[in-house]
């Protein structure tokens, strides 16, 4: 059995019988992004007061978090989905303000159904220039007189924070898949945000859609990439700027039934997106951030055991790091970092699935980004699947185990108790969300239960630190505190922006 990204009535099946398949979602931070700053030529370290906010969508300077509900029941339908915003502040994220969207609230074009899954995938991004952060919200909705399915609503930034207001559809053919694959990037170098996506009526069409966009949604211009040669499927993606010439390329991954394919990197230029790409090792999941600050985007990836795409579930998991050159990501040197490697907390143990997410942010303030490397079937004790984030840490020489952090439900002062099936660090990002220069980690559990509610799910925060991440004044947040629909919403099953190969939910 391959690993296509099944639609949500086969993850509705899949999960009657036990697990549940979840799909990727798609769009690796950029470089640009994790490492929007350099050190100072003075030597002076930089921070991430000094970057551009990544995630900001009320512009008061604080990075905010948007969490998706996608298996949430919303107005009697099961699988329709929703998003929360919690909102970022001097004393982290404000808990007076969480905002539930899903497609009965005001303004958001559609309507609740079956298996939509609204925010299976999530982009933030700054589409219309103005400043504000906007949030692509991709959903499955099934239109059965076209036999296809797929909608990428655009909620606009507002000082006031996100809402229905205004959102709006982005445009696509009548008969088009929309929405797979979704990946940002400024692929032309003008300093606009990008859109890469599936959005045509073959399959072998993918769409650049070049910013900015109008508030009807309409891009500036659109490109067509045939991104498939032959009959497999694209399990991941990435953006960055890879060979350092100021705009942003693109990694696409593939895989065909049960094995992995290679990837393909679409270099961007002035034009947009080239049309003749290299070829890539595969990838599992995937980030991207300069993590020895040379001035090229280094490629983070999950590898796949002996290109089996059927192991990963059973792998103990290994990340592999392609470092950014002139010629692209890989070309002068790699690494490979697993649980055994010298100063990373834990073992490389059947399942332990290192990798499973991954994410970048300057956690200690240093000037190098980190990587925070979720290990969703990590047992702790005798928990089996109860999960846990790993820090490791970028410096001059790149990433190392060297002074690497474990973090799970178990550990001191993280609230709740790691239980069998609650996989924490199934979802992952790292993002400043006090404003003080290092990066705080959010990490999802979508199967940790509710009492008795299964599968609700739940996301904590940890504060960036000196030393890297800490525990202390950790906290965390469920549907259930907020007032939201709980049962099977698996809350925290991905985070704006996050990527992965996919968490499976015991």
């Amino acid at each position: 059995m391959g690993i296509r990204r099944p639609t949500l009535s086969t993850a509705v099946a899949a999960a009657l019988i036990g697990s549940l398949g979840v799909p990727l979602l798609a769009g690796a931070a950029s470089a640009k992004d994790a490492a929007a700053t350099v050190r100072k030529a003075t030597g002076q370290q930089a921070t991430e007061k000094q970057a551009t906010v990544r995630e900001d969508f009320d512009g008061d300077g604080y990075q905010d978090v948007a969490v998706a509900a996608p298996g949430a029941t919303v107005g009697g339908h099961t699988w329709a989905g929703y998003i929360t915003v919690r909102y970022g502040s001097a004393h982290g994220l404000d808990l007076a303000r969480t905002t539930v969207i899903d497609q009965s609230t005001p303004g958001v074009p559609g309507a609740p159904g079956d298996n939509q899954g609204f925010g299976y995938a999530m982009i933030s991004r700054d589409l219309d220039g103005d400043g504000l952060t906007d949030l692509a919200v991709v959903s499955r909705e099934y239109r059965p007189e076209d036999n296809v399915g797929g909608a990428v609503t655009v909620l606009w930034g507002r000082r006031t924070g996100l809402s229905g207001q205004d959102a709006v559809r982005l445009p696509a053919p009548a008969k088009a898949q929309v929405g797979e694959d979704i990946t940002a990037g400024d692929f032309d170098g003008d300093g606009n945000a990008d859109l890469f996506m599936e959005n045509g009526e073959d399959r072998d069409d993918h769409d650049v859609l070049y910013g900015p966009f109008r508030r009807d949604g309409a891009p500036a211009r659109e490109q067509q990439v045939k991104v498939y040669s032959t009959d497999n499927f694209i399990n991941s993606t990435a953006a960055g700027d890879f060979n350092g010439d100021g705009i942003e390329d693109l990694a696409t991954f593939y895989v065909y039934e049960n094995h992995a394919e290679g990837g393909k990197l679409w270099l961007g230029t002035k034009t947009g997106l080239s049309t003749v790409p290299q070829r890539l090792a595969s990838s599992a999941a995937t980030a991207v951030a300069d993590f020895d600050q040379d001035g090229n985007a280094d490629l983070a990836t999950r590898i796949f055991p002996n290109g089996d795409t059927e192991g990963t579930e059973e792998d103990p998991g290994t990340v592999k790091i392609y470092y950014g050159s002139s010629s692209g990501p890989g070309q002068t040197r790699t690494q490979t970092i697993t649980q055994d490697t010298a100063g990373v907390p834990g073992a490389s143990e059947k399942g332990d699935q290192f990798g499973g997410r991954l994410a970048t942010g300057d956690a200690n303030g240093d000037g190098y980004p980190d990587l925070a490397v979720g290990v969703p079937g990590e047992a702790i004790g005798t928990k089996a699947k109860a999960g846990a984030v790993v820090l490791l840490k970028g410096g001059r020489d790149g990433l190392t185990g060297k002074g690497a952090q474990a973090f799970h439900q178990d550990t001191a002062d993280v609230p709740g108790v790691a239980e069998s099936g609650d996989v924490f660090g199934g979802s992952v990002r790292l993002l400043d969300v006090t404003r003080d220069g290092r990066a705080d980690l959010v990490a999802g559990a979508p199967g940790e239960d509710l009492g008795a509610v299964k599968n609700g799910g739940a996301v904590w925060l940890l504060r960036g630190a000196a030393a890297g991440l800490t525990a202390s004044r950790s906290s965390a947040q469920n549907p259930t505190d907020i007032g939201a629909p709980a049962a099977k919403a698996l809350f925290g099953l991905n985070l704006s922006g996050d990527n992965g190969s996919g968490t499976v939910i015991p």
